[in-house]
């Protein structure tokens, strides 16, 4: 008999707690969902759009842009457009950086929230190597892009002007990884041939990366010289060396097999 007592206390102390604990956390859910509400629709926590003509640089605007030079100002804030005049915290922020990096020179965007209503949009952009004639069709016709170490292509940006050889051998139809590896192969070749000499080679053919092909400039002719895919240093400067005597006996060719080290063969 006197266990049943204390059992019961015992009882009774569990289901106090429990109906406590039960209590406090029906208030912290239902303070939460106050405070979401709040946070979701008070127009202190608004996204406000950019005025018309407005640059996106300020950065005291609601959506204020950095490191964006050459991607589209337009895109960007339209990245952005089924946000303005809501909350900043239902901003879905790994969506609109997903929309962002879809735009042409764009490579990393890292979004933040600035309370109360702002959003910071850090831009990096692509760095483009080299100029790419890309056919069109079976036109017959080509159009120029730029594109970068990564095989991205690029559009060319207006009133601005860029100082880079020409790559051939890339298309629109290449994966980005065959883009990449062509790209890597002509920059290797300019890296070996050296800074003095690259600014002599305006085109670069890579349609091979086993058989690399400089058009370059040499006392006043174009020349196309078939490299290989190594030795690129050793092949060019033997040449530049050697061409004063060449051209006496070569007369007016203009296209040289360089792949054999030590040995140059007018085609």
């Amino acid at each position: 008999m006197p266990r049943e007592p204390k059992v019961e206390i015992i009882r009774r102390r569990l289901w106090l707690r429990l109906a406590t604990w039960c209590a406090v956390c029906l208030s912290a859910a239902v303070a939460l969902n106050q405070v979401r509400h709040f946070a979701m629709t008070d127009r202190r926590f608004r996204l406000s759009a950019p005025e018309y003509g407005a640059s996106l640089e300020n950065p005291s605007s609601g959506l204020s842009v950095r490191g964006a030079v050459y991607a589209s100002r337009s895109r960007i804030q339209q990245a952005f457009a089924p946000d303005f005049g809501n909350s900043i915290f239902h901003l879905p922020l790994a969506e609109r950086r997903r929309r962002l990096l879809a735009i042409d020179w764009v490579e990393d965007a890292t979004l933040s929230r600035i309370w109360p209503n702002r959003v910071i949009a850090e831009i990096r952009e692509r760095t483009p190597v080299a100029f790419v004639n890309l056919p069109i069709g079976i036109s017959g016709q080509s159009r120029f892009a730029l594109v970068d170490a990564d095989g991205v292509l690029l559009a060319p940006p207006s009133k601005t002007r860029f100082h880079f050889p020409v790559v051939s051998g890339v298309t629109e139809e290449q994966s980005e990884a065959d883009r990449r590896d062509r790209v890597h192969a002509m920059l290797r070749a300019l890296i070996e041939i050296g800074p003095s000499a690259a600014s002599a080679v305006s085109e670069i053919n890579v349609a091979s990366i086993e058989d690399v092909r400089l058009i370059t400039q040499l006392e006043g002719r174009t020349l196309e010289l078939w490299m290989g895919d190594q030795n690129f240093s050793q092949r060019y400067q033997n040449f530049v060396t050697n061409y004063p005597e060449i051209r006496k006996s070569s007369g007016d060719v203009s296209v040289f097999d360089l792949r054999m080290d030590n040995r140059i063969i007018a085609k």
